[in-house]
């Protein structure tokens, strides 16, 4: 279970129900639920999400996003992000993860406001389509007049790493009134030195790896899915041994 003398949080990205049992038993603070994370993460099923409430003690988070690609919706996609935020609440989630953007890259802060207002009472993050936003301040000081209670970025580069120096002069003008979350291409690798420097209270990572089917017959001519996903006879998942590495080094800041 969560040491409560760590100094930081794991959020743990998990797509199935094992994996988010790995991620308690790794000692992970909370999971992001989503579905099809090789697209960067989609809204997950009733039942996924029911399944997970019912095997986890820990902080449960649900991905909102009808869809892979930009992050600017019709009114038909955005009717669905709204039945979908009802049915997680139902489901007793604690959290709801979502991002919505306007035609010129803004936060769609009409529509934000009103998917924070049906999320309540429960805790919203607005995920890395803020990565996507012209000016990241502008859209931290939006984030913050809408009542979002955290920021997930990469700090508009492909891993947290590389946008380090973003995410941490944005903590600094957070000042407490949001919460600012790195995610990204975080390994155990290199969670030490993304959190050396930076006061990170949360992190998002995966601390999955890649899992061998145990099928025996294999037809392997034939794709079920697009060519950047995982070959057919392997998946990912969350190993809790991966999960205690992050965290181990994010608590050594090597």
């Amino acid at each position: 279970m969560w040491n409560d003398t760590r100094s930081i949080l794991l959020e743990s990205c998990v797509d199935s129900v094992e994996s988010a049992v790995a991620a308690e038993k790794g000692g992970a603070g909370r999971v992001e639920l989503c579905a099809n994370l090789t697209e960067g993460g989609t809204t997950p099923s009733a039942g996924m999400i029911a399944l997970v409430r019912q095997s986890i003690r820990i902080g449960l988070q649900v991905m909102i996003r009808p869809r892979g690609g930009d992050f600017c919706y019709s009114d038909l996609e955005f009717e669905v992000m709204k039945y979908d935020i009802a049915r997680a609440r139902e489901l007793e989630a604690d959290g709801i993860v979502l991002g919505i953007l306007t035609v010129d890259g803004q936060v769609d802060r009409e529509r934000t406001s009103e998917l924070v207002r049906l999320s309540r009472p429960l805790n919203v993050t607005f995920h890395r389509a803020f990565d996507m936003v012209p000016d990241p301040f502008q859209a931290l000081e939006d984030l913050v007049s809408l009542g979002v209670d955290r920021l997930l970025t990469s700090g508009q580069e492909n891993s947290a790493l590389e946008g380090l120096e973003l995410i941490t002069r944005l903590v600094e003008k957070a000042a407490g009134r949001i919460m600012v979350m790195p995610g990204g291409g975080i390994s155990s690798r290199n969670i030490g030195r993304i959190c050396r420097n930076a006061a990170f209270r949360e992190v998002h990572a995966g601390g999955a790896l890649l899992l061998e089917s145990p099928m025996r017959y294999r037809c392997n001519h034939i794709s079920m899915g697009r060519t950047f996903r995982p070959p057919e006879y392997a998946h990912y998942r969350v190993s809790a041994a991966e999960v205690k590495r992050l965290l181990d080094g994010a608590v050594r800041n090597e």
